[in-house]
């Protein structure tokens, strides 16, 4: 399956340190999880995180869920540890924080494949003012990067900006990182919303996101994982539409025009590329759901 017909409404951090979280993560609707061993992890509890991660890949159970681990960064004095326990147990990707160039990249790929993991995809996290005006040659660098994630959080303070509503400091951040991972044909994720009570926002900052166009969402609590499903899925009514245009242009084509008005709106073949991404995603998110146990 192409990288951004893959379903990635929700990814939902879950610490390493917490084995109840390790294991209700199974049974949430969250289209994946990243199991994290990453910055929110205390200094004392390093290794027992990457030892309760290693145990809960290995014991499986997350049914169609995608399974990413967050290592910690490359030059920490737990990154290149993390990356040799986590090559080989049957994660679906190693999610690699704090890149910043295409330098970034060739070096987690190159100690990824060292450790055994050379047909391991990789996802990069966006987090800084210097990895988004180098968002190009991040989604240039290599075809095994699946993902780029937003780190909204640290780009705000990094930026001196104030989170707010209408997310007016990261607009353009969201965008430049969008239009690189579009031109290479990355998946690309919005950052997390800490306030995880404040479901009003919460709602908006997951709209605004999918029209803009991003595929989907981080989350850091269950509860924020309905809203941003909801907020990501095709509705039916979409679909129905997509279909007619499909059908409509095909017509239009066989009678000898280029274009159709469909619902007071005219119809190119660009369209048609839109609505047939549309339902295969719709059809991707059926099979994903069936899925969970």
């Amino acid at each position: 399956m192409e990288y951004c017909l893959k379903p990635r409404r929700s990814m939902l951090y879950v610490p390493g340190c917490n084995q109840h979280y390790l294991d209700r993560a199974r049974t949430l609707a969250a289209d994946c999880v990243i199991l994290d061993l990453g910055d929110p992890i205390l200094v004392d509890a390093k290794i027992q995180s990457r030892e309760n991660v290693v145990a809960a890949v290995k014991q499986g159970g997350y049914g169609s869920r995608e399974v990413v681990v967050r290592v910690n960064n490359l030059d920490s004095i737990w990154g290149h540890d993390d990356i040799k326990a986590v090559a080989n147990i049957g994660a679906d990707a190693i999610l690699f924080p704090n890149i910043e160039s295409r330098e970034d990249v060739l070096k987690a790929l190159a100690y990824l494949d060292e450790a055994g993991g050379s047909r391991m995809p990789i996802m990069v996290m966006i987090e800084s003012p210097i990895a988004v005006l180098n968002a190009k040659e991040i989604a240039s660098a290599s075809d095994r990067i699946s993902c780029m994630v937003m780190a909204t959080s640290d780009l705000i303070s990094q930026l001196h900006a104030r989170v707010t509503h209408e997310r007016s400091a990261i607009l353009t951040s969201l965008s430049l990182v969008t239009l690189a991972a579009r031109a290479y044909g990355r998946c690309v994720i919005d950052g997390i919303t800490s306030d995880f009570k404040n479901m009003h926002s919460f709602e908006y900052a997951c709209r605004l996101g999918r029209d803009m166009g991003l595929d989907g969402k981080s989350l850091v609590h269950p509860a924020q994982i309905a809203y941003c499903n909801d907020a990501y899925t095709p509705k039916a009514g979409e679909v129905d539409h997509a279909r007619l245009i499909i059908k409509a242009l095909k017509e239009a084509n066989e009678s000898g025009r280029g274009t159709v008005v469909v619902n007071d709106k005219l119809v190119e073949h660009h369209h048609i590329k839109a609505a047939q991404r549309l339902i295969k995603l719709h059809e991707a998110i059926i099979e994903l759901e069936e899925g969970y146990i």
